[in-house]
């Protein structure tokens, strides 16, 4: 085994921990504020982890108002893959991005 290899075993963490630690911050971001919240993604995440969750949102909002794979490709510079992999997650049966979709929904008629 190489340097490499080793330090990559040592940095390795477990599926367990990483879904642990994404409960967390789905429980800590649910108690806290939009402003707050906002923040703490703006600390959490670089610039451009920032970029690809707010692509990865926009997709599943535009594909559930009926925009073409194809057009959302073209005009967000987003791969075909990766919208495809948006469409079966909203597709599928008590899909999560259907249920977010419907709280946003929700929230605002509610205003």
């Amino acid at each position: 085994m190489d340097k490499n290899e080793e330090n990559n075993q040592k940095n390795t963490i477990s599926p367990e921990v990483i879904k642990d630690n994404l409960f967390e911050i789905c429980k800590i971001l649910t108690y806290s504020d939009d402003k707050l919240a906002y923040e703490f993604l703006e600390c959490l995440l670089t610039p451009t982890e920032r970029r690809e969750m707010a692509q990865r949102w926009i997709l599943v909002k535009e594909l559930d108002n009926g925009r073409t794979q194809r057009d959302i490709a073209k005009e967000y510079g987003m791969s075909l893959c990766k919208i495809t992999r948006g469409s079966r997650e909203l597709k599928k049966d008590n899909s999560a991005f259907r249920r977010m979709l419907d709280i946003l929904d929700k929230q605002s008629k509610d205003k």
